[in-house]
């Protein structure tokens, strides 16, 4: 079975350039751990690259994704929202048969 990497938006790499992560040697690093409501949580955090990562690159940016991780985010798509309730990281991940309202937490 073929798996897609995940995608990042311009939006998201935009926003990493304000921020000025790579400026700071970080990349966004996106990960999936077991817990939240749903069975699994995303972990976004900004962190230095290690050496087994998926690396994505734009806008002279980075979002780093580790092995174990990887299966989880197989065609998701990474993208920044900006709401009236806050500004965010978001992942639409189509391998998520449910997700919980704040979508931090995912079942599959």
């Amino acid at each position: 079975m073929l798996t897609l990497p995940p995608k990042v938006t311009p939006r998201a790499f935009e926003r990493l350039a304000e921020i000025g992560a790579s400026a700071d040697g970080k990349a966004l690093r996106i990960g999936v751990k077991g817990g939240g409501c749903s069975g699994f949580e995303y972990e976004i955090d900004l962190d230095a690259p290690a050496d087994d990562d998926l690396v994505l690159e734009g806008e002279g940016e980075k979002v780093v994704i580790d092995s174990v991780s990887l299966p989880f985010l197989a065609d998701a798509t990474i993208d920044f929202s900006e709401e009236l309730i806050g500004a965010r990281f978001v992942i639409e991940n189509p391998n998520a048969s449910s997700s919980c309202g704040c979508g931090v937490s995912f079942s599959m």
